[in-house]
């Protein structure tokens, strides 16, 4: 028996006016940073009979008004029980880059398989999986598209591949899985390394940046990427059956977006740039020792071009981002200042809470 209240199927109505009879829609990692925000966004769009399965509770002030299973993805038990009657999977629930290689090979290919087996087998419409732009790696062009070629980065990056080529393989079986590629995505309940960036913008400290500052790094709001997700929910199969870019729309340099956050901060501190090849090199070092909360990706691609063409998701899906990455951020640092006290003392390798800084805190007095 799942714990929680006794909802009933309801009915709800999308922007374009189509009737979704009787949904049930499960989120897998639904105490996670996008879980949260998916569910406020789907409960936002009527959506009542909502499931959410994660290694997490969910603890949320919003508990009582979805069911919530504690459950592993690798647990194919717990993912038929809670799968039982759904018609929509939207699947985050993933091992994130901090996590061992194992539980990341484990979690992101082999729980991604199992979502979609147990999603088949529950006569689910569609299974909605949400991927990550660490599949394309370190480019050598921008923008990317859809198209490009494959190249992981890491175990996460090469475990998101391997993850996707789960979701090929469950929509050659028929089960409708529309792929979504977002960009790094902050908002609202978002900390993990944006966290230490912030913590030093509200302490009154400038910020570091590999290189000049002056590449272009596409972001994404939350609230956007949720959007993208209710139309993959709720528009043709035929149409959402696919592999979509998402990210922000506007954006400038990592310099000039960054430095929106310590203006707003009101410190008079700035983004200060150093050459990216004695930086990336010291990084490396630190993280071969287990000092520093950068993985490989971030660090590599920081001084990089990193953006990708939305133009299939905009005419394919109507999608239409609403924040800018200056938006996107200050919002995410604006909800971080107002909710310090929640989370000053917490830390791990999760989304939901600020990741070590390991040698890094003493690095922000010389800032």
């Amino acid at each position: 028996m799942l714990p929680g209240p006794n909802l009933s199927h309801g009915d709800a109505t999308d922007a374009k006016g189509l009737r979704i009879m009787s949904q049930r829609v499960l989120v897998t990692g639904g105490s996670g940073f996008l879980g949260i925000n998916l569910i406020r966004h789907l409960r936002s769009k009527g959506m009542t009979d909502i499931r959410s399965i994660d290694l997490v509770p969910f603890d949320y002030p919003e508990k009582d008004q979805i069911r919530s299973v504690v459950g592993d993805i690798r647990d194919v038990s717990a993912l038929k029980q809670v799968m039982h009657g759904v018609t929509w999977v939207i699947h985050t629930a993933a091992a994130l880059p901090l996590y061992t290689e194992q539980d990341i090979m484990t979690t992101d290919v082999d729980g991604t398989r199992n979502v979609m087996a147990a999603a088949r087998e529950a006569g689910a419409e569609r299974a909605v999986m949400i991927s990550s732009t660490a599949v394309y790696g370190i480019p050598d062009h921008h923008p990317l598209y859809e198209t490009d070629r494959l190249i992981g980065v890491g175990p996460y990056g090469r475990a998101k591949i391997l993850a996707e080529e789960e979701c090929l393989k469950a929509r050659e079986q028929g089960l409708c899985v529309p792929i979504i590629r977002p960009k790094s995505f902050v908002g609202p309940e978002r900390l993990g390394v944006f966290a230490l960036f912030y913590d030093w913008a509200f302490t009154g400290h400038g910020f570091p940046m590999i290189g000049s500052g002056r590449n272009r790094y596409q972001l994404l709001d939350v609230e956007d990427l949720c959007e993208a997700i209710w139309l993959t929910l709720t528009l043709e199969p035929d149409k959402v059956n696919d592999t979509f870019n998402i990210g922000a729309k506007a954006f400038t340099t990592m310099r000039e977006d960054y430095q929106a956050v310590l203006d707003v901060a009101g410190h008079g501190k700035k983004i200060r740039g150093f050459p990216a090849t004695p930086m990336i090199w010291t990084l490396r070092f630190l993280e071969l020792l287990h000092l520093s909360p950068l993985y490989k990706w971030v660090y590599e691609t920081a001084c990089e071009d990193s953006f990708v063409s939305i133009e299939k998701a905009e005419r394919i899906l109507g999608y239409a981002p609403r924040h800018s990455n200056k938006d996107a951020l200050i919002r995410n640092y604006s909800w971080y200042v107002a909710n310090l006290d929640a989370f000053k003392n917490a830390s791990g390798v999760s989304h939901r809470v600020p990741w070590k800084q390991g040698i890094l805190r003493f690095a922000k007095w010389f800032f």
